[in-house]
């Protein structure tokens, strides 16, 4: 059994250096394409949760002053 001349080795070890490259080059690109849409995601759900929070410190703001006094108290009744 005779081994390839070690110039077609360099040739095929190239060749598969240079598919794998392009492999890693494509899986990089939708690596940062998802990287960039679960950004957006985030800042949107940020914006959205920010205005919930706001809502509900308006709500708050707005309840009377004794809601305090109809609370049930702990007297021990049933």
């Amino acid at each position: 059994m005779t081994n390839p001349p070690l110039i077609e080795q360099i040739a095929e070890r190239v060749e598969r250096l240079l598919v794998r490259h392009e492999e890693l080059r494509r899986t990089n690109e939708l690596l940062v394409q998802q990287v960039e849409s679960l950004t957006h995601e985030r800042d949107s759900l940020k914006s959205r949760l920010m205005a919930a929070r706001a809502r509900v410190d308006s709500l708050i703001d707005r309840l009377p002053a004794a809601a305090g006094v109809l609370l049930p108290d702990d007297k021990g009744g049933a």
